[in-house]
């Protein structure tokens, strides 16, 4: 069993209704961690989940907090909510370096996952900009300094290229299709298990005494479908697989 902290995976959304006339707005908070976590958990798992509101907030700041967890998940969370708490921001008091910690922590044994999405990698429009932070060299790949989204509508099957490699959970190589991914580039110690479109979608490295990886689909629609997510037995195969090599 390991200690599994899910960074993110949460959203608000603000509509506005026009009809003739008239109009008038809605508000709602939706969550898309329930198949990761469901899929953790049932491995048996214990998963924390810091949806993206309370990151700012509520994010581990240093070494003692982490060491809480085993494995720390960042998914569609941009670094200036990790970065950036509100006593920094808003009131421009100094406070911890909470990537930095987190660089440490890993180096010293603990392990990282970052999943893609529109706020993970480069991120759309480049907003989730860790590339210049001090986590980028932490991941098995290098960043694009530009908006680094691929998207699929139409689909795209992952090539498995190392099937056999426990992070991948014995999940096989036929996999349902994914409709788009953060584009990345292999560094040159990692090793890529499977790529999509050419790209790495899977991808693992050492880090000191360490361990990291990616995951550069969604975990989650829309670019992980209800297919791949909800109906495909090698999902919790895959991510189980992820946080237990993770974990060694």
């Amino acid at each position: 069993m390991s200690r599994v902290l899910i960074a993110g995976e949460s959203w608000m959304t603000h509509s506005i209704h026009v009809k003739g006339m008239d109009s008038f707005t809605t508000s709602a908070y939706v969550e898309g961690v329930e198949p990761l976590r469901r899929a953790l958990t049932e491995r048996g798992h214990q998963v924390t989940h810091l949806p993206a509101h309370l990151v700012p907030a509520q994010f581990p700041g240093d070494s003692e907090s982490l060491s809480a967890f085993d494995v720390v998940v960042l998914s569609d969370i941009g670094a200036n909510s990790i970065q950036l708490s509100p006593n920094v921001f808003e009131h421009g008091q100094p406070g911890d370096d909470r990537l930095g910690a987190l660089r440490q922590w890993v180096r010293a044994g603990g392990g990282l996952l970052m999943i893609g999405g529109y706020l993970s990698f480069t991120g759309f429009e480049a907003k989730a900009a860790y590339r210049n932070t001090s986590l980028h060299d932490v991941l098995p790949v290098e960043l694009l300094a530009e908006d680094d989204r691929v998207e699929h509508p139409a689909g795209v099957h992952a090539e498995v290229t190392e099937p056999d490699h426990p992070a991948l959970g014995n999940a096989g190589t036929e996999w349902p299709l994914l409709l788009g991914h953060n584009r990345v580039i292999a560094r040159p110690h990692s090793t890529v298990l499977a790529t999509l479109g050419g790209d790495p979608l899977v991808a693992v490295s050492e880090f000191g005494a360490g361990r990291s990886a990616v995951f550069t689909s969604d975990c989650a629609p829309h670019w992980a479908p209800e297919a791949f997510c909800d109906q495909w037995p090698g999902y919790p195969r895959v991510f189980g697989g992820l946080v237990e090599w993770l974990t060694r």
